[in-house]
């Protein structure tokens, strides 16, 4: 019985850091709304940057360019649209004031593969994610030490 509780004893500050990290509250720091501009190279059924992420409140700028066909980008959400003739840049800016993922499309038929030139605006990436991840790893651990013995 003695040894049983030495044994225990490894696992305890494990689930000490495991009871302490739950009653901590995930990360929500954002910082204030900033200017943000993306230059956005559209060819060939692809964005390059294909997401763009930013955070509520910012003043959000694209600069689309197209780099062979006349191409566009729509994004769903916020009803931007642009549109640029090969070697041409247009830009557009809108504040991201609602927080979510928001498809990009384009917008004017540029081939066969037309329907997959797309891509997303994330706005509102917090840290949620790694709190979550961190949490999962420290029982994933204590699952592991319990069940060797």
């Amino acid at each position: 019985m003695n040894k049983l509780l030495v044994r225990g004893w490894p696992g305890l500050p494990l689930i000490a850091a495991l009871f302490m990290l739950g009653a901590v509250p995930a990360p929500t720091d954002q910082p204030g709304p900033q200017a943000r501009i993306f230059r956005i190279q559209a060819r060939s059924f692809e964005y390059t940057p294909s997401t763009l992420y930013v955070n509520p409140g910012d003043h959000v700028t694209l600069e689309l360019t197209s780099m062979d066909y006349v191409h566009g980008v729509f994004v769903e959400g916020y009803e931007v649209n642009l549109v640029a003739d090969p070697g041409e840049t247009t830009r557009v800016s809108f504040v991201a004031d609602h927080p979510g993922v928001f498809r990009m499309r384009c917008s004017v038929t540029c081939g066969a593969m037309h329907p997959f030139m797309i891509g997303k605006l994330v706005v509102g990436r917090g840290l949620g994610w790694l709190w979550a991840a961190g949490v999962a790893l420290l029982v994933a651990i204590a699952g592991l030490r319990f069940a060797c013995r």
